[in-house]
């Protein structure tokens, strides 16, 4: 929790790294909570895309559908409640450990009540339902993301930290958006969504193993004490953690916001149409789930493995630069593979792309998010920031349904899915100008720092 404005991020642990430290208890865990972080994120995006595009739902509802992602671009409206209350009854557990229990219970009943309804049950219902998943889901990502940032000893420990979570979120992911495929093929979409929901046992189990990272005095300490239903209490919680933020970094603040809130915007935007593009292109779940097991699992890890890399030998701020050049190539992949038709290398090509730049990027972009916030307002910051990474993105994504039918009045469907994924690449631009200023500003500080006095 160190001020990275100058680049002086934490060291990026790799996966061989977390591997050897498994046997450590706090590493562990980590893992297991960022799997259970992990695991609801798609089961409310691309992949209830594919199950409703199986069903005939018209694109435009699908699009529509995918705004129930908007609760994580919203959460740090709800983030100062956790940082400051605990959970009646669970808080005996500790704020943190309590309200990780209560997301990770509600997550895997709503899972469960999602798949009971299925769109059989009416698309307001499974709505529903998914809004709650996705709500109960970011308030897991809140308060797991402060423990974790919290539990780090040092520098080097929080790089540690993160990328177990990386990798656990990433097992997740790769369960999310490919293993499930098998299982939706065996038991139906709606068996395959009760078992994901049966899954979230997996983070209940690291909850009740882990440790409380801050004592309650601890944070009282770092806020001022006041009590948080005090006027001057309240407004720390709801203004403090802002406050805090633009103190420490300056007007640098909201270059790195700005920077974040357009990082991953080219993915965002195209995600809802993969899983319809996929299966009007005449791919079957089975070759899905393969190949993002195969292909995609080994791309990831390479990409989380040259992020650290990266991160360690050239620092943030380019590695960010970086990875906000190689992320739109994957929507060119998919633009490319519209105009070919079915290609399995194709195919394999434009997965291992987009889960390379995946990987890369993001590892990256949670660390250095994380060496920005402030102990009493974890939660909140990290939120914040998190946020700010999805908003706009969430709120774009909903239209991707509307834009591919209304290209398909003018143009074939492939054409309409190449050139919505092409539009998609383009919206990354804004996101590489901010990266190139945030670290054209850091090395002038490195500059300054090592001038001689």
């Amino acid at each position: 929790m160190t001020d990275s404005s100058t680049d002086a991020a934490p060291r990026k642990a790799g996966a061989k790294d977390v591997f050897k430290a498994l046997g450590r208890a706090r590493v562990l865990i980590t893992l297991l909570l960022g799997f259970g972080s992990g695991l609801p994120f798609l089961l409310t995006g691309a992949t209830l895309s594919i199950w409703l595009a199986e069903g005939d739902v018209a694109l435009s509802a699908i699009g529509f559908i995918s705004w129930v992602g908007l609760a994580y671009s919203f959460k740090f409206i709800w983030a100062p409640v956790v940082d400051r209350f605990d959970v009646p009854l669970l808080g005996r557990l500790g704020r943190r450990r309590g309200w990780m229990l209560l997301s990770q219970a509600v997550v895997g009943a709503a899972l469960i009540a999602m798949a009971i309804i299925g769109p059989e049950g009416g698309l307001t219902a499974l709505g529903a339902a998914a809004l709650v998943t996705a709500f109960a889901s970011a308030t897991q990502d809140i308060v797991v993301d402060a423990w974790r940032i919290e539990s780090a000893e040092n520098d080097e420990d929080m790089g540690l930290l993160t990328s177990a979570y990386q990798l656990g979120y990433r097992f997740a992911i790769l369960a999310g958006n490919a293993l499930i495929l098998f299982f939706a093929t065996w038991f139906g979409w709606n068996g395959a969504y009760a078992i994901w929901g049966a899954a979230m046992a997996i983070a209940i189990g690291a909850t009740l193993f882990a440790k409380e990272p801050v004592d309650r005095r601890e944070i009282a300490a770092a806020t001022g004490g006041a009590p948080p239903w005090t006027l001057r209490g309240m407004f720390d919680v709801v203004v403090g953690p802002f406050l805090n933020f633009v103190k420490t970094h300056k007007t640098a603040a909201f270059l790195m916001l700005a920077a974040i809130s357009l990082y991953r915007l080219p993915d965002f935007v195209m995600g809802p149409m993969v899983g319809p593009f996929y299966i009007d292109l005449g791919l079957t779940k089975e070759a899905i789930g393969a190949m993002r097991l195969s292909v995609g699992l080994v791309a990831a890890f390479v990409g989380i493995a040259a992020g650290g890399l990266s991160a360690v030998r050239f620092g943030f701020g380019a590695t960010l630069l970086l990875g906000a050049l190689i992320g739109p190539m994957s929507n060119l992949g998919y633009t490319l593979m519209a105009m070919a038709g079915l290609s399995t290398p194709m195919f394999a090509g434009v997965l291992f792309v987009e889960n390379f730049s995946e990987g890369f990027a993001g590892a990256a972009l949670v660390a250095y998010m994380s060496s920005l916030t402030g102990i009493g307002y974890t939660a909140t910051q990290y939120a914040l920031l998190s946020s700010f990474y999805a908003l706009l993105g969430k709120f774009l994504k909903g239209f991707s349904g509307v834009a591919v039918e209304g290209l398909e009045q003018a143009y074939p469907l492939m054409t309409a899915y190449a050139l919505f994924f092409a539009g998609t690449a383009l919206v990354g631009i804004p996101a590489v100008v901010l990266c190139w200023f945030l670290e054209r500003r850091n090395r002038r500080l490195r500059r300054a720092v090592e001038r001689p006095a």
